[in-house]
């Protein structure tokens, strides 16, 4: 079972390898970067659940990534850990004056650092912080972020769901389904990338629900990328016969034969233009509203 997703930032490849090696045996999915401008780029395409950052590279420092990812709203609530060979306390605090979350020196402990990592990772979804399949916001990160959007002029918001995901999960099971919801992840984000701005946010809401806050002149531009590409690649989660019939069956309560089709996404926009609207309340029941009327 995957345990979530690190990135390591070092340079020193020794330390990276062991790092890599270890923590793929312990269940994680583990990336490498041994340049800053690489881990922030990593960051955008494939969000880690935690990021062990080395303070000295060769490009621009720890300090410099940890500060851009801090200040970007796709990538601000991830837990960052400093592992360096500095031990001065000046050192320590500019790191945590800049939002690290822990700090750990060279050379290290292995054992220590796995049970960090792993307290890391635990707390962020404990607190409803982010969603642990795909390592995105979640509950009360999405609700902070809705209460900022009051504030703020030409905003827009995508409520995006998958369609019978239910009996997806029944017939092929919650791994096949797990990896349905890392790719759906990863087709908003890059969506967004391509279409949006970075201070764009994404977040998975439920199970099988995603939302992204982007500006009303980009919403449109990026539900149908999202929504072709989803449909032209989600075969590939389905065996052949799936795909060539178009459906699957699964039974219902009475024992009968129910065909189900292939999964879609459906995606409610609604826009500020759209209000007037009160509060955060309205606006997810609003946008709800507009998803149902998607399918």
């Amino acid at each position: 079972m995957n345990k979530g997703r690190i990135l390591v930032v070092e340079d020193d490849l020794d330390i990276a390898n062991m790092l890599r090696i270890y923590f793929d045996s312990q269940g994680y999915e583990v990336l490498v970067a041994g340049r800053g401008g690489d881990a922030l780029e990593l960051c955008r395409k494939k969000l880690p659940h935690v990021v062990v950052l080395d303070i000295m590279l060769p490009d621009i420092d720890g300090y410099e990534v940890c500060k851009k990812l801090r200040s970007n709203l796709r990538t601000s609530h991830i837990p960052i850990m400093f592992l360096t060979q500095k031990d001065e306390r000046t050192d320590k605090i500019a790191g945590l004056e800049l939002g690290a979350d822990d700090y750990i020196t060279k050379p290290f402990d292995i054992e220590e650092l796995k049970f960090r990592i792993q307290n890391a990772v635990l707390r962020t979804t404990r607190e409803s912080l982010t969603n642990p399949v795909t390592g995105l916001p979640s509950g009360k990160l999405i609700e902070e972020q809705l209460r900022l959007l009051m504030r703020k002029d030409g905003w827009a918001i995508l409520y995006i769901g998958l369609n019978d995901f239910g009996p997806f999960n029944e017939v092929y099971g919650f791994v096949a389904g797990d990896d349905v919801l890392r790719f759906t992840a990863m087709v908003v984000g890059e969506a967004v990338d391509e279409l949006g701005t970075t201070d764009d946010f994404i977040g998975h809401t439920a199970a099988n629900d995603f939302v992204v806050i982007t500006t009303a002149g980009q919403a449109q531009a990026i539900k149908e990328k999202v929504t072709n590409r989803f449909a032209t690649e989600v075969g590939t989660f389905y065996n052949f016969k799936h795909r060539e019939q178009g459906y699957i069956a699964i039974q219902d309560p009475d024992g009968q034969e129910k065909q189900m089709p292939l999964m879609t996404l459906a995606v409610g926009v609604i826009a500020q233009d759209d209000g007037p609207l009160a509060d955060i309340r309205e606006i997810t029941e609003r946008a709800a509203e507009a998803r149902r009327e998607d399918k």
